[in-house]
């Protein structure tokens, strides 16, 4: 009975590989043989320490061999260890290190022989190492301090391993720290900051050494890194600094890359061929840098570069000598880049050119081992027989060695041994075991008799004929019992003895025989090969789009040889279908009932029998309503597998496989074409279809070379293009259509240019495309006058009578043919000017900033043209009432169409007017009709020119005015209103004066002292009021109360303000509350010392305005210098100023665009030559020191005596005895000297101006007296902005809450408030 073998066609080429790499002399274990090694450990053994060592050695031979161990060179005598033993029929051993023994005790270098009559082979040498993790060396860990922006390296420094420990990074809760461009783990383990943040601030950065052969995980101590910001470093110093002093660490740097490893511009690296390059390099830097890498003089090797690290390291696998070279890592920010050069050196190991292979020889036969090798230095090669030296060994008379070749000629039984082969250098070594087997054995055909092999139709067929003898046989195949020997190209013969058929038929079915012969005999063997039909899907599944809930089907129907059973699966996402009862299998087709989300995927069929394999595979997209959140939504896969069917002269059909929908159903899809023939590269639209449709018929243009893709649309966008369909060129016919948008316009008055929108290239359905251009006059009975025309499209009519209609067409030929005639459009010929103006021109005034003007049409006829409208010119002549002329501007108002009237808008009151009317055609105007004069009536005058109040005094004002820019008009009088307004903006009785046109000045009297008013000022025509112009002022308190500036103070006031006396209006007036017109600055003061200046003023407007402080050197063009002014305080300090300099300076404040007061000039003093001179060493001055300090002594024991006696202070009595009203108390909770005050000082002080209740003076506190004191006109500021000299302030303090004492404050009280 026939044993039968089938060969899928998809493993025929994996079972060719196989045949080929059997030997044809492997010998059978029936016959005499050498020893041969067939499994051993690997030369490195790194051994599990608490695990019993399994060190490997198999064989085999005949007779079967015996073995033996050396260890470390010597013989290794397993019987006299207890904890060693040897498995039965082989030379394995086993080390119990489980009961009782130690693996270090077994480290050291092994190496197996196995031996029988024939030869001895021996192993590779095995190195036993037992693997080490030990513990981490304790060490004092500091934190870590590190400055926002700044480059930091942790190291990790783990003991050293055997194998080498995984390095990570961990948290406490054994989190992996996240890594990024900014911060990564370098090779040697370190963690690697290119810049820090705030946010790396943490105290458990723990590095972890993972060792795998003992399955441990060493942690190293935590790590502490803190981050400062620059933020919080400059709060820090705020906090403990006022605000006049200038402090601020400075912001975070930007830095150009420093590389952190390698270190030096340079660096050598040495890799071995086939193992994996790694090259690193980690910049410091910020912004974080990018690294690059290049190879000098080449390109990186492609598919086998990777970028780890996020480009930090390059790592090429399977390296050889030619990827040796310089590799430049660059890293770059936006400041610049820093490279490294790193010069790489591949050496190699041994590897194999030639390996020696068994030979088996017959008496008498000759042969050879080749063992040749190469490396990088190259390797030497030395030879041994059974393991012993081939120096030393037996001599054997029938073989020669010839340097990396020994030579066997006329061999005998007795030339059977094991020869090694031994490559070695610098780097390792190789060892290869071949055997000579001299045997005497007629052919064997070790294939089995009458074997069936199966194949697909069309695929190749291998047919078995292994084989052994001795001479080698040869091997010779027939077709049939009877047939010839098999001979042509449609045969391959392997030397394993398989028959290959490259292309099996139907025909090649039958017996073929395989005849193998030597000189001591033949054999021969017969095998069947059947042809099958192949297995085929005629109808596959589709792509499907279903809604949640609904039910699919996909169906797969296959076709297949009636002698082979086919089995068809589904898969899920190249998965097994889920175990669900949804999912219904039947014999062509598979169901999904209740389709839910989790069922979006793609489905295949796979139809197997025993010889072949197909699939088919459809996409379901199952539509969610709504949508869950978590799905993410984008644009579909383009389209793919463009295929083009039933081609026609006007039609053919485009299917498609939509690509993914990306959960979003595909709504339809846009089909474009390009024209090779007349626009490459050019793509037009050409339909779109529904989404779930996924074939399109197309109308195709004649003498086009098409050229299709599609792209699928979703609510989200289009996808990309699809790959272009094959190109399909459609036959030439005559136009099917005419040029569009064909015109008739002429250019100049005697002609007429005919236009047309050219046929694009694929309308032309035809090579030799050409216009006909007709044309005929409109209404007279003339004939069709045509041209024909090519590659244009205009053309010229001359001749003709001025802006006459015509007829005109054009008709597009090719040289099949006309195309259908074309329809006629009208069009004129060229226009010429207006040949009259219009008449009656009259215009009717409405007020005085308005007119209305009529015209009569002009006959169409002089037109000449298409009217488009008319225009009207006007000009203002002069002003009535200046009686001036000026410049003349003419104004344009244009009217379309067939309209004879318009209105002028934006006329001058009181002025004289001239206009006229022109007719417009489209070649441009008519005369001008005669000018028309008119003139508009008087109107309302603008505000005053100007309003200045000046010479305040106690009881009156002046007040100066300009006449309005735009009268309009006669002036006929001025009215002035004012009206007082108090400290609290409330708005006092209003009174009216009128004032004859021709005065331009007033001086008011009998107003109120101290007292500000506001006035309202406009001018009048007879036809009514202009606007009014407002501006305010104030009386002054008495006549040598006008305050002057300090010293060195300019004119720098925003408003001046003025004192008045207290001896009017004892019954002051109802006033109104209103609101502030404006915020304002004013009374900006200066006094200034040599190096510093002190800056007050006074504002008016919302409360919590922020100011800051503008300066510069008076007369500079030099930018204003800005410093912030801490809180909404009235006052700063300006430092480091120089002697002797004149400086401006104003106020403003944050946020009101500009609002800021004008500008002051003050100076600063002279150097003193004196303060070059350290005082603190003169006599003079430690002797007056030392008379001030007794004196204050003196007067604390003073006024401890009179307090504890209750006596008050001679300075009380005297203020007790002159009850003045003007004239407040010394406080008694502060000790400050009463203030003088105006009518608008009733303020409380700010918050922290007043001193504690403990009597101390804090340090922002002491800024707030210059408020308060330092607007003295005597008075002097210290260097630190503290007042001496005289208090003059002129705010009134807020009385003391709580109880007053009774008792005058003491001398110490008093001086802490002046500090």
């Amino acid at each position: 009975m026939m044993k039968k073998m089938s060969i899928p066609t998809s493993k025929a080429s994996l079972v060719l590989f196989l045949c080929q790499i059997i030997s044809a002399l492997d010998v059978p274990l029936d016959l005499s043989q050498p020893p041969t090694i067939t499994q051993q450990s690997p030369k490195d053994y790194i051994v599990d320490p608490r695990e019993n060592i399994v060190i490997q050695c198999e064989a085999k031979g005949k007779p079967p061999p015996s073995f033996s161990w050396t260890r470390n060179g010597t013989h290794f005598d397993i019987d006299k260890d207890a904890q060693v033993t040897m498995k039965p029929n082989s030379g394995t051993l086993v080390v119990n290190i489980m009961n009782g023994g130690k693996a270090e005790a077994y480290e050291g270098v092994y190496q197996c022989t196995a031996r029988n009559e024939r030869g001895a082979a021996i192993s590779n040498n095995i190195v036993i190492r037992p693997s080490r993790s030990p513990l981490w060396t304790k060490e004092k860990l500091e934190p870590n301090h590190v400055r926002e922006g700044d480059s930091l390296v942790l190291h990790c420094r783990p003991p050293v391993g055997l194998p080498p420990p995984i390095i990570f990074w961990m948290d406490n809760a054994f989190q992996r720290l996240p890594q990024s461009e900014r911060v990564s783990q370098g090779l040697n383990g370190d963690l690697y900051f290119s810049n820090v943040q705030p946010e790396d601030t943490r105290e458990d950065y723990i590095c972890y050494a993972r060792f795998n052969h003992t399955q441990t995980i060493q942690q190293k101590q935590p790590i502490s890194v803190k981050v400062f910001s620059m933020d919080s470093l400059n709060d820090t110093i705020a906090a403990n600094l006022s605000d006049t002093d200038i402090y601020g660490a400075k912001p975070v740097t930007e830095r150009q890359p420093v590389l952190l490893t390698p270190t030096g511009s340079t660096s050598t690296k040495v890799e071995l061929r086939g193992n994996v390059l790694l090259l690193e390099c980690i910049a410091a830097g910020l912004p974080t840098p990018v690294i690059r890498w290049i190879k000098e003089g080449g390109e990186l090797p492609a598919n086998r570069t990777f970028f780890e690290n996020f480009k930090k390291t390059l790592k090429i696998i399977d390296v050889s000598e030619a990827d040796s070279g310089n590799y430049k890592c660059i890293a770059r920010n936006t400041l610049g880049s820093v490279h490294h050069v790193i010069s790489v050196t591949v050496k190699a190991a041994p590897y194999w050119i030639t390996a020696p292979r068994n030979l088996v020889l017959s008496p008498g036969e000759d042969g050879t081992l080749i063992c040749r090798a190469n490396g990088n230095p190259k390797p030497s090669i030395s030879w041994l027989a059974n393991g012993v030296p081939i120096a030393i060994a037996p001599e054997d008379p029938s073989r020669k060695v010839d340097g990396d070749t020994i030579i066997f000629s006329q061999v005998q039984e007795r030339s059977s041994a094991v020869y090694q082969c031994n490559a070695s250098n610098e780097y390792g070594y190789l060892l290869a075991n071949a055997f000579v087997n001299v045997l005497a054995e007629p052919p064997r055909i070790l294939t089995p008799a009458n074997k069936l092999y199966q194949v697909i139709a069309d695929s190749p067929a291998l047919l078995d004929c292994a084989y052994f003898g001795s001479p080698k046989p040869e091997i010779e195949w027939f077709k049939g019992v009877k047939g010839s020997i098999l001979r042509g190209n449609e045969y391959v013969f392997h030397d394993n003895g398989t028959l290959e058929i490259p292309v099996a038929q139907k025909n090649s079915a039958g017996t073929y025989t395989c005849v193998a012969r030597n000189e001591l005999g033949k054999i021969q063997n017969e095998v069947q090969l059947e042809i099958k039909d192949p297995t085929m899907i005629i109808k596959q599944p589709e792509y499907k789009v279903i809604q949640r809930y609904g039910q699919v089907s996909f169906e797969c129907i296959i076709k297949h040889d009636s002698t082979l059973l086919p089995t068809v699966t589904w898969l899920k996402d190249n998965d097994e279908l889920p175990d669900d009862e949804r999912f219904l299998v039947g014999k062509d087709n598979l169901t999904i009932m209740n389709v839910t989300d989790k069922d979006d995927g793609t489905y295949t069929c796979i139809v197997n029998t025993t010889l072949d394999s197909v699939s088919a595979s459809a996409v379901l997209t199952v539509v969610a309503a709504p949508p869950t959140p978590a799905i993410i939504y984008a644009r579909p896969n383009p389209p793919f597998d463009l295929e083009l069917t039933g081609q026609l002269e006007r039609s053919i059909d485009l299917s498609w496989i939509p690509g993914d929908e990306n959960n979003s159903p595909i709504i339809n899809f846009v089909i474009e074409y390009e024209d090779a023939l007349h626009e490459p590269g050019v793509w037009h639209y050409q339909t779109e279809v529904p989404g779930t449709q996924t074939t399109a018929q197309l109308k195709l243009s004649p003498y086009v070379n098409y050229s299709f893709r599609v792209i699928a649309v979703n609510r989200i966008g289009r996808s990309q293009p699809s790959e272009p369909s094959e190109q399909y060129l459609t036959k030439s016919a005559s136009p099917d259509e005419n040029p569009a948008n064909v015109q008739g316009i002429g250019s100049e008055p005697d002609n007429l240019v005919i236009t047309w929108e050219p046929l694009k290239g694929f309308q032309s359905n035809g090579p030799g495309l050409q216009y006909k251009v007709s044309w005929r006059q409109k209404d007279v009975d003339d004939e069709w006058t045509s041209v024909i025309v090519a590659n244009v499209s205009k053309y010229i009519v001359s001749g003709t009578p001025t802006f006459v209609p015509y007829e005109v067409k054009v008709q597009a030929l090719n040289d099949l043919g006309y195309a259908p005639e074309p329809s006629e459009v009208i069009g004129h010929s060229g226009e010429d000017l207006p040949m009259v103006a219009p008449g009656n021109v009259q215009v009717h005034v409405i007020n005085s900033t308005l007119a209305k003007v009529h015209w009569d049409p002009v006959p169409l006829k002089t037109v000449r043209g298409h009217l488009q409208g008319y225009k009207v010119y006007y000009w203002k002549v002069q002003s009535l009432s200046r009686r001036s002329r000026r410049h003349i501007e003419k104004k344009i108002l244009t009217f379309r169409g067939n309209k004879t009237f318009g209105m002028l808008p934006g006329l001058e009151p009181y002025s004289s007017y001239k206009l006229n009317v022109r007719v417009v055609n489209g070649k441009g105007e008519g005369p001008a009709s005669p000018d028309k004069v008119f003139n508009t009536p008087e109107g309302v005058p603008s505000s005053p020119s100007f309003l200045k109040i000046t010479n305040p005094t106690l009881d009156s004002l002046t007040l100066e005015w300009g006449s309005p820019t735009h009268p309009n008009g006669v002036l006929t009088s001025y009215t002035l209103k004012f009206q007082p307004i108090n400290n609290t903006h409330e708005l006092g009785p209003l009174v009216e004066i009128k004032i004859p046109a021709n005065e331009s000045s007033l001086i008011l009297k009998n107003l109120n002292y101290s007292t500000r008013y506001k006035f309202y000022f406009n001018a009048q025509t007879s036809v009514g009021s202009g606007s009014q112009i407002t501006e305010e002022a104030v009386t002054i308190m008495d006549e040598a109360g006008i305050l002057r500036p300090a010293v060195g103070a300019g004119k720098g006031y925003s408003e001046i303000l003025f004192a008045t006396s207290p001896v009017m209006h004892t019954v002051r007036p109802t006033f109104y509350k209103v609101q502030p017109l404006y915020p304002r600055i004013r009374n900006v003061t200066t006094a200034a010392a040599e190096t510093y200046a002190n800056i007050s003023w006074e504002y008016e407007g919302p409360d919590h305005a922020n100011f800051y402080v503008e300066y510069g050197v008076a007369g500079s063009k030099e930018d204003w210098k800005k410093e912030i002014v801490n809180g909404s305080r009235s006052f700063f300090v300006l430092k480091g100023l120089t002697p002797g300099t004149a400086y401006k300076v104003r106020v403003g404040a944050e946020g009101l665009s500009g609002f800021r007061s004008s500008e002051d000039v003050f100076e600063t003093g002279p150097a003193m030559a004196s303060r070059q001179v350290d005082i603190a060493t003169q006599g003079w001055f430690i002797g007056l020191m030392c008379a001030v300090a007794l004196l204050i002594l003196i007067l604390l024991i003073v006024c401890f005596i009179r307090r504890n006696k209750g006596g008050k202070y001679p300075v009380k009595e005297k203020e007790d005895a002159h009850a003045d009203p003007e004239i407040q108390p010394m406080k008694e909770d502060d000790g400050t000297f009463g203030e003088y005050s105006d009518a608008e000082d009733h303020k409380p002080l700010k918050k922290g101006s007043r001193t504690p209740s403990d009597r101390t003076v804090k340090k922002e506190d002491s800024d707030d007296s210059l408020v308060d004191y330092g607007e003295g006109v005597n008075g002097q500021f210290n260097e630190d902005g503290s007042f001496i000299g005289q208090y003059s302030g002129k705010k009134e303090k807020e009385p003391a809450e709580g109880n007053e004492s009774s008792e005058a404050p003491s001398p110490v009280n008093a001086m802490n408030s002046f500090v």
